[in-house]
């Protein structure tokens, strides 16, 4: 699943190392950037639409293994859809961002879940429906019911977060961490190939399909 580097140590021995690119996708201004920025920088700003794609970097050392996000934050703007497929190429997740706040953005995410089902078998990738800017509750257009329902439908990773307020930033992040571990575990006991099934995350916030 992930490109395995050298691996560290631990009291309790030898501890693996995976890489895994992470990619952004959703429509302008749904704070694809600004999640990033908060869950890397631990920080909030109002950032210019991307262009073309931005690159970050955030290293993970758990108790089970080291883990090195490489997150790629594409470009909302129609203008890059046609090289956005390039840009999440390889992936081993993807985060598909809307705004609670404005239903279109809500109904892109769902194209854009399209083009990735187009492009990667179902054990290939962890997806996570994002539910962005939980701080514009007051103008709420997607209620959590909605993300809710389409994420079980789809068997895809679910949580709502402010990058403004930092709420359930890193959550989100980890919750995909624990899904690609326990994959990479799955994968190591079981060899022949499985199709996309998700862990019970609900204790952090998160919500998947029903088993």
């Amino acid at each position: 699943m992930a490109l395995t580097v050298t691996p560290g140590t631990s009291p309790e021995g030898p501890r693996p190392s995976y890489m895994y690119k992470v990619v952004l996708l959703g429509s302008m201004s749904v704070g694809k950037s600004s999640l990033a920025y908060r869950y890397v920088k631990n920080d909030f700003r109002e950032l210019l639409p991307t262009v073309g794609c931005s690159f970050f970097t955030q290293t993970l050392n758990l108790d089970e293994a080291t883990v090195k996000f490489e997150i790629w934050d594409t470009a909302g703007q129609e203008k890059y859809q046609s090289v956005c497929h390039l840009y999440y190429r390889d992936a081993h997740a993807a985060l598909l961002v809307y705004d609670i706040a404005k239903k279109q953005t809500f109904s892109r995410a769902k194209v854009w879940l399209e083009e990735l089902e187009k492009k990667f078998l179902p054990d290939e990738i962890v997806i996570a429906l994002v539910g962005n800017k939980t701080d514009l509750a007051a103008e709420r257009e997607v209620t959590t019911e909605e993300g809710e329902e389409f994420a079980r439908t789809k068997g895809l990773l679910f949580m709502e977060t402010s990058a403004k307020s930092n709420h359930q930033v890193n959550d989100i992040f980890m919750c995909v961490v624990q899904e690609l571990l326990r994959r990479e575990k799955e994968k190591a006991s079981k060899p022949s190939p499985h199709g996309r099934s998700t862990v019970d995350l609900r204790a952090s916030g998160a919500r998947t399909r029903c088993c």
